[in-house]
């Protein structure tokens, strides 16, 4: 198995994506990106991804970026951590919709929320509703839990927990108690506590 690296800021989106590796549990190295100082648009890492961004996994020759696409790799890559629906599964359809749900309706939703725009843009515009719509969908499916797919655990969750986590730090996602209560619950995974700790670590490291 290629070796894992992880193209990481500390915090920042790939904070989401040091999670993930943390709960499959494989070996990997962190390369650490400082992005106030602009790391993220030196050459060398814009040989790694053009735009610029983070996270990126890079494994032999292959390089993923995108946080759900990341997550989704290493869920199917390294199934022993059974973070995946396998194919066959019949749940597989709704993992699938709520691990690409966070960056392609919550995430844009909550930006319109954050950076309202001038004119409201048209529903049938947009692939998305208004966040406040969004999260009583994503409360329903969380309730009773205590995951999104009942009693296991998956990918989706450490996208759309993290993503709801975030949310309530910042103040964007109220903390409404089905909230609190779902990121209470992956909260004490020790995973998320390994990967809680090594993001302050770096991010002091990072200055």
């Amino acid at each position: 198995m290629p070796k894992l690296t992880l193209y990481h800021a500390s915090p920042s989106r790939s904070s989401v994506a040091l999670w993930m590796l943390e709960e499959i549990g494989e070996p990997y190295d962190i390369h650490l990106l400082n992005l106030s100082k602009g790391d993220q648009l030196k050459s060398e890492y814009l040989a790694i991804n053009p735009m610029g961004k983070v996270p990126a996994l890079k494994t032999g020759d292959v390089v993923i970026t995108e946080v759900a696409a990341i997550c989704a790799y290493l869920a199917d890559e390294f199934p022993k951590a059974k973070l995946n629906v396998p194919v066959g599964d019949p749940r597989r359809g709704r993992y699938f919709k709520w691990l690409f749900f966070a960056p392609s309706v919550m995430e844009p939703a909550a930006n319109d929320k954050v950076f309202p725009r001038k004119e409201a843009p048209r529903a049938a515009a947009i692939g998305y509703r208004d966040l406040d719509t969004v999260l009583d969908f994503v409360a329903k499916a969380v309730t009773p839990g205590p995951y999104l797919l009942g009693e296991h655990f998956t990918a989706a969750d450490v996208v759309v927990g993290s993503l709801i986590r975030w949310g309530m730090l910042f103040g964007f996602v109220p903390k409404r108690t089905e909230f609190v209560d779902y990121t209470a619950r992956f909260a004490e995974r020790p995973a998320a506590k390994r990967a809680a700790a090594k993001d302050q670590e770096l991010a002091a490291k990072a200055g």
